[in-house]
């Protein structure tokens, strides 16, 4: 295993590759909160549904839909080289039934400048912004309870990053060559300010399709609201939430499922 590869263990009877033990620990902390929108999600799953996981970083929302409802099948998508890995690994070893493909996606298939934090991956993204991400991770850690001080040593470097080209797909294309049939039951977004780009590449005859949406929204430029309407126009009712760590910043989660 590379050197850059770590192993953590995340429960009593679970260990995880990844890169970042802190990083980790805080993203398992998010897929598990109780009072959040992915546990949420999670909770309304059905066995053999099909869940198209954007954004999946190292993998563990992936394992935790997997393990709140067994026997779903999990088609996980993450762009970096070395986050792709550890998502393959953890894949492997706790999702059953996971496929990792590497790939960004996006409103149009091509090639597009991915920017990778190797300090913080999840942050990562096509429309990467070091000073908006450092703005929102000193605010998520004061809110935290952390000092000045700790921030600033955290903080430090966090969001250098390296650029490099990656392939971007779409929603539709990936679910003509990997769940070309039957209903999805969670498309699950969280794509760092791509958010709108990935509803935008769904084809019309792919919505009716898909029973839920659950993703991270940030809130530039009224984007929120358009996100809500988009979801709206497509028979799916949203709710959007935001945890009380995240307030002061653009952040913002929001599930939509369709009416009963």
């Amino acid at each position: 295993m590379p050197a850059e590869f770590q192993q953590l263990k995340i429960t009593n009877d679970t260990v995880v590759t990844c890169t970042s033990p802190a990083e980790a620990h805080m993203l398992w902390g998010e897929a598990t909160a109780p009072s959040g929108m992915y546990q949420y999600a999670a909770a309304r799953l059905r066995p053999r549904d099909t869940v198209l996981d954007i954004g999946a970083n190292i993998g563990l929302t992936a394992m935790m839909f997997a393990r709140t409802c067994p026997g779903i099948r999990v088609i996980a998508v993450e762009p970096a080289p070395t986050t792709f890995h550890c998502l393959q690994l953890n894949l492997a070893a706790h999702v059953p039934h996971g496929t990792a493909l590497r790939t960004a996606v996006g409103e149009t298939p091509g090639i597009a400048t991915f920017t990778w934090y190797p300090r913080a991956s999840a942050n990562s993204g096509l429309y990467a912004d070091r000073a908006a991400d450092d703005r929102a991770t000193r605010t998520f850690l004061h809110n935290s309870g952390l000092d000045d001080t700790s921030i600033d040593t955290i903080t430090a470097g966090l969001h250098t990053g390296e650029r490099f080209d990656v392939q971007v797909d779409t929603v539709s294309a990936i679910l003509a060559d990997h769940a070309s049939t039957g209903e999805i039951g969670l498309l699950k977004v969280d794509v760092e300010r791509a958010e709108m780009d990935v509803l935008h590449g769904i084809l019309e005859s792919d919505w009716p399709r898909i029973r839920a949406v659950v993703a991270e929204v940030h809130d530039i430029d009224d984007r929120l609201t358009r996100f809500c309407e988009l979801l709206t126009a497509h028979g799916l009712v949203p709710h959007a939430r935001q945890d009380a760590m995240l307030r002061g910043t653009e952040l913002h989660e929001v599930y939509a499922g369709r009416a009963a």
